[in-house]
C-alpha cells in the first residue's frame, strides 16, 4: 500500500501542476516568469496534490476496510 500511495501523491501532484498551468499568474503576481512565481506555482502544486491525494488514499482505505464491517 505504501508504493501505491507514493504513486497516488506523486501522480496528484503532477496534476494539480498540470492543471495550475492554465491559470493566469500574470494578472496576479509582479513578475509571472520570476523564481518566487514558479515557487508559488510548485508550492501550490504540492499543497493540492496532497489534498486530493489524501482524500483519494482514505476513500481508497475507508472502502476497503467497509468491507470488513459485514
Amino acid at each position: 500500500m505504501n508504493m501505491a500511495s507514493i504513486a497516488v501523491y506523486i501522480l496528484c501532484i503532477g496534476l494539480a501542476w498540470w492543471s495550475l498551468q492554465a491559470f493566469r499568474f500574470d494578472v496576479l503576481l509582479r513578475n509571472p516568469k520570476g523564481a518566487q512565481a514558479i515557487m508559488l506555482q510548485i508550492l501550490l502544486s504540492i499543497g493540492l496534490g496532497q489534498l486530493v491525494a489524501g482524500f483519494f488514499i482514505q476513500y481508497l482505505g475507508l472502502s476497503m476496510s467497509f468491507s470488513k464491517m459485514f
